[in-house]
Formats: structure tokens, sequence, C-alpha cells
């Protein structure tokens, strides 16, 4: 078990708004929401490119459908050079009862 596992998956059924900045001329501009590590609990900057965001489904167990509803789960690039991505993307789906405990 990763020491990193301590948090569970950021999106629990993640639901969006748009967020706008205007400036004092009234003229709109992009904002930028920082994001952080699912598995790290750290700030994911601005020039991280080797961080990914990760969007899984949740499946009904008995007919294996679709919900309508996802995880959402980010990893730093601090974790991927350390090769630990997939260590933290598996215990993230146990923790996030994605996968069975025994996975």
């Amino acid at each position: 078990m990763l020491p990193h596992c301590a948090c569970a998956c950021a999106g629990r059924g993640v639901t969006r708004r748009a967020l706008t900045m205007q400036k004092n001329t009234g003229e709109f501009v992009d904002l930028y929401l920082s994001g952080k590590c699912s598995a790290g609990n750290c700030i994911i900057g601005t020039k991280d490119h080797v961080s990914l965001q990760m969007n899984v489904a949740e499946v009904d167990k008995v007919t294996g459908r679709f919900k309508g509803q996802f995880k959402t789960c980010t990893i730093c690039g601090a974790i991927g050079r350390l090769g630990e991505t997939h260590d933290a993307i598996v215990c993230l789906a146990k923790m996030g009862s994605i996968v069975p405990e025994n996975f």
C-alpha cells in the first residue's frame, strides 16, 4: 500500500457550473482553477504537463450499464515521475469502491 493513498477520489458525481471572471472594463476573461492531486494531495501547477485527469464511469453491478455519474481522479506529475501512477490509480479505485478490495 502506498503512503499517499490516504484520500478518496475527488469527484463524487461532479457537477460543473460556468465560472466567469470580469475585468473592470467589463471584458470577460478565462478563470484558472488549479487542480489538486487525488493521491498526493498536492496542488497541480500550471506547468505540470505530466499530470493526468481521469473520469471513471459508475456502472450498475447487475446490468453493467452506465449510471450517468462518474468519479474524477487526478494524478500529479511528481507521482508520475516516481513511476507510481499505476499504483496510485489502483489504490484510489479500491478506496472509491470502483474495484473490489482484493483486486
